[in-house]
């Protein structure tokens, strides 16, 4: 599974750094920086709840 996102929906709120550090970082300028994309089972939870937090629907998880 991997972990999308879409920029352009994007606003850099930073929740989804917050439930997922290892995968999602707001970088100085207040963009997201995907730091990785490829979801092990063990990381799918927190990926799950991040996408579900997410208010500008910017993240999706594909399979």
């Amino acid at each position: 599974m991997k972990v999308v996102v879409d920029f352009e929906k994007c606003t850099g709120l930073g929740i989804c750094e917050s439930m997922a550090p290892e995968f999602f970082e707001v970088n100085d300028d207040g963009e997201l920086v995907l730091l990785k994309e490829d979801i092990s089972d063990e990381e799918l939870q927190a990926v799950e709840e991040a996408v579900a937090s997410c208010p500008t629907e910017a993240l999706l998880i594909r399979s």
